[in-house]
């Protein structure tokens, strides 16, 4: 190997682990990548910024735009509400809330269908009486499935279309991953529906109540002893029979800001000091009245007394709260709105949760004004567990908001309008007719997969330009020598498939493409059926709850744990490469 691909190598092995690991956000290890790349020499100094312009970056951006377009028009509400039935059979019920999920999937960003469509399976599972966690993992699947229908379905596949055009002066269109994503997805559906959430663990299928979904995960919260409080000089163990009758349990106590060891079974309460209490929603609240407590900023002039509600809100990825504590983001004093509680998978915390580093797939307890609630869930990107009705829709504008993207669709797929412009001028008109308001267009996209793509395409390019894809491809190639070209891509497909399930889907499809047509290049074939791969590969990370962004959503609602999603994704992956291969040489012949 050369100098630059040593070191392009090992660069792109630390940000694998860095990726892999987690603790640093995605955005940030890729951004640092570019940095080191360039100090290296590897990426010159005049592309050092060029994948920021890249046509790929900038469809993601309108797609997500559009997609929050749609929403707050109320077309997909709409559609969703059929969905919701407490009478439905449960095989029945998936099997519509997911060719739901991945019809919505192929038209907008997954991310944004199951964001939608969470909050109704939840509901459904109310009224049917069961828990949720049988229905959100197959209710993710489907929606990255559908994802790769179409063009704008999913990021992989703008990244895979635009490749392409620079390496073979034309971009895949809207709807030439139809063909082999429309047989992926009907096939993985049908999976999910009758056979996939019958893998879930036996304690995930035993829950009959939406109830029983905290208590698979409990949340963490810390309440106020406030002055004069009968409690006052009782010991923490003597509160156990009223915190029992509330069915919640004390497990701790913070004092002047620090927790006291173990439970602090022994400890005084004095005045001021937080009980640290374990339970659900109800309980907490409960517990509040029963042993004359107060939730944080409510005794402080903070919060109003009156028209104070609970909510449950999941953060997703892009949340501005993921990453931060409360107490650094200053949620309580800039908001109004307390942090009371938090569930991560029934995980315990030695930490005050208000300083606690908020986590992609938590699911937090907020206290706050009705209104105020409903703001700050929009504005901080959070979705919410329950349907409450707290997004503004303009339902009057549901058609118009169709009739616009289905024209601008049209148009491009026929040739008429550049994507990119095609999708451009329907976030413009959103904004005229204010279905997207100026205020949150820009809240409306997901800055770091922006920042992610921004900063791998040119390392990319610096993989291919350096020799090193050639080198990743020889070596696939000679690993299957003497096997035919298709070895070759079933090969191709597991190795991107292995790497999408623990790194960002995006960065996988940025990494593996240019190895695709290196592949096709030494096998002289076409290199259609390998960039087809890996855009299926790419998209298809069902083992963890990393691997996708929706799979992190719906990890904290549905109360799963890491070791959950191989159940029932291990078999839907082998399905998908047994699937998508031959129709790939369908559709795509070598």
């Amino acid at each position: 190997m050369t100098p630059d691909q040593i070191i392009l190598f090992s660069l792109l092995f630390f940000v694998f682990v860095f990726l892999i690991w987690g603790r640093w956000r995605y955005d940030l290890v890729a951004f640092v990548a570019l940095l080191v790349a360039l100090l290296a020499g590897i990426v010159p100094s005049g592309e050092a910024f060029s994948g920021f312009g890249h046509p790929a970056v900038v469809i993601i951006a309108l797609v997500l735009i559009v997609s929050r377009g749609l929403s707050n028009s109320g077309a997909i509400e709409l559609l969703a509400r059929f969905f919701v039935s407490g009478t439905r059979k449960l095989a029945v019920h998936i099997g519509l809330m997911s060719s739901l999920a991945a019809v919505l999937s192929a038209l907008m960003n997954n991310v944004a269908a199951l964001a939608l469509l969470m909050p109704v399976d939840m509901q459904a599972a109310r009224k049917a009486d069961r828990s949720p966690a049988l229905s959100l993992m197959p209710l993710s699947f489907a929606s990255i499935l559908g994802g790769m229908i179409t063009l704008i379905g999913t990021p992989p596949n703008i990244v895979i279309a635009e490749f392409r055009n620079d390496a073979l002066g034309a971009p895949y269109r809207m709807f030439d991953f139809a063909p082999v994503g429309l047989t992926c997805a009907i096939v993985g559906v049908a999976y999910v529906a009758f056979i996939g959430w019958r893998l879930l663990p036996a304690e995930r299928q035993k829950g009959d109540s939406p109830k029983d979904l905290f208590s698979l995960a409990d949340y963490i919260a810390e309440l106020k002893v406030p002055e004069g409080s009968d409690l006052i000089g009782k010991r923490v163990r003597d509160l156990d029979e009223k915190a029992d009758k509330s069915n919640v349990e004390i497990i701790g106590l913070v004092r002047e800001g620090r927790r006291l060891p173990g439970l602090a079974r022994v400890a005084e309460v004095k005045a001021g000091d937080m009980l640290v209490v374990e339970g659900d929603p109800e309980s907490i609240e409960e517990s509040v009245g029963a042993l004359g407590l107060e939730y944080i900023g409510t005794g402080e002039g903070i919060l109003e007394s009156e028209d104070l509600a609970l909510s449950e809100v999941v953060v997703p990825e892009s949340s501005m709260l993921a990453g931060r504590s409360a107490v650094s983001f200053r949620l309580l004093y800039r908001y109004r709105v307390a942090l009371v509680g938090i569930s991560r998978g029934g995980q315990r915390f030695r930490e005050d949760i208000r300083k606690l580093e908020i986590n992609a797939g938590d699911v937090l307890l907020l206290l706050g004004g009705e209104d105020r609630l409903s703001d700050v869930i929009g504005r901080l990107g959070l979705l919410p567990l329950a349907d409450r009705g707290q997004r503004i829709i303009q339902r009057e504008k549901a058609w118009w908001a169709v009739g616009i993207f289905a024209t601008a669709i049209l148009a491009a797929s026929i040739g008429v309008v550049y994507l990119p412009v095609a999708l451009g001028c329907v976030a413009a008109l959103y904004v005229f007719l204010n279905i997207v308001p100026v205020t949150s267009l820009y809240e409306s996209v997901e800055w770091p997969v922006i920042v992610l793509l921004g900063s791998m395409i040119p390392i990319g390019a610096a993989l291919q330009s350096t020799g090193g894809t050639t080198l990743i491809a020889s070596g696939i190639v000679d690993i299957s020598a003497g096997h035919s070209p298709v070895v070759v891509l079933t090969l191709l497909v597991i190795v991107t498939m292995t790497l999408s399930d623990v790194m960002n889907n995006t960065a996988t499809a940025v990494i593996a493409a240019p190895i695709a047509m290196e592949i096709a290049a030494l096998l002289d074939v076409n290199p259609d059926p390998f960039l087809m791969g890996v855009a299926v590969a790419a998209s298809c990370a069902f083992l963890t709850p990393i691997g996708h962004k929706n799979n992190t959503l719906i990890m904290g609602p549905g109360g799963y744990r890491f070791g959950d999603y191989w159940r029932m994704g291990l078999p839907l992956e082998i399905i998908i490469i047994a699937v998508s291969v031959p129709a790939i040489l369908t559709f795509w012949p070598l």
